[in-house]
């Protein structure tokens, strides 16, 4: 059975949003507004709106340096995801954590994490207290292609096929790690094949088509709940921007404008318009939607507090 269209239509608005939301953040970093460093997720919207479109409030995920976007996917509140990367006390890791570590534990966010692949491991504890609790929780991490060359990556598939845990494993190999292309830094063995080589079901998807990651993500939570085990999803992408906002973009001519043809917001909106589940009349109202949460976001963010650096010392903020 199909996807419904208003579940289309929200998977779209969550694209969109996760978009427009980077954008302005771009935006915000070059006139110095943002604190610390920023990863944009541009470009692999649909890796993250995919996956999380499948999932409940109560699963848990793992994010990545690069997580506004599976912040936003998992339902973050747009305004505490800003006001954490303007540094302010209300944001979600109340201004001490930054664009790097988003965290919202109510929303199934377990943060994310400067180390690559550092968040794989965790998923796995999680995945183990949901199996031993007798839950139907999964645990979703998020990592890049240079995080499945880290050792890390390997022995977490072997935990995770030896105990049978309810975690997925979902690669955004958007191609590079930092700057090194895939090319200079694989072998002959594909990311799914080194999954396999553990006994972890994988399947390599289309990270640009937002119905195929969703479909993917969707058996292999659906496998994971019925207590079969872990899965990997290998999902092809592509970041339209820099590594990071300090690291000029040193990539061959032309390999930008070839992927951004391909670009998953723009493909999944031709496609809803000429199948008739959205409108330009509709996308207009969704584009001044967002540019009104954006706008509040943001003045949120403005009139919220600075933490109180004594603040770091309390008992409560090592919660």
């Amino acid at each position: 059975m199909g996807l419904r269209a208003e579940k289309r239509k929200s998977m779209f608005g969550r694209m969109l949003l996760i978009r427009r939301f980077e954008e302005k953040v771009k935006k915000l970093y070059q006139e110095g507004r943002i604190v610390g460093a920023i990863h944009l997720y541009i470009g692999q919207e649909a890796v993250a709106v995919g996956v999380s479109s499948g999932l409940k409030k109560r699963d848990y995920v793992f994010s990545t340096h690069r997580g506004h976007g599976h912040a936003i996917a998992k339902g973050c509140d747009i305004k505490r995801i800003m006001a954490e990367l303007m540094g302010r006390e209300t944001g979600l890791s109340r201004g001490h954590g930054g664009s790097m570590h988003l965290y919202d534990p109510a929303r199934g966010l377990m943060g994310g994490n400067g180390i690559v692949g550092g968040g794989i491991p965790l998923a796995l504890g999680a995945a183990f207290s949901a199996q031993y609790r007798g839950t139907d929780q999964v645990a979703v991490t998020f990592f890049s292609d240079g995080a499945a060359n880290q050792g890390v990556f390997a022995e977490s598939l072997n935990l995770a096929a030896l105990f049978h845990l309810p975690v997925i494993f979902v690669c955004e190999n958007n191609q590079y790690a930092a700057t090194t292309p895939v090319r200079r830094s694989f072998g002959k063995m594909a990311i799914a094949q080194r999954a396999e080589s553990y006994g972890v079901p994988a399947e390599t998807v289309d990270g640009n088509d937002v119905e195929a990651v969703h479909d993917a993500a969707l058996k292999a939570i659906r496998r994971a709940r019925r207590g079969e085990g872990p899965s990997l999803i290998d999902c092809e992408t592509y970041r339209l921007e820099p590594h990071c906002g300090i690291i000029p973009d040193q990539r061959e001519r032309g390999e930008r404008e070839a992927w951004r043809a391909k670009d998953p917001l723009s493909r999944y909106k031709e496609k809803l318009l000429a199948e008739r589940i959205l409108t330009p009349s509709t996308i207009e109202k969704m584009e001044k939607d967002i540019a009104r949460e954006l706008a509040k976001a943001v003045k949120f963010a403005e009139i919220s507090p600075w933490p109180d650096p004594e603040a770091a010392l309390h008992k409560e903020c090592l919660v």
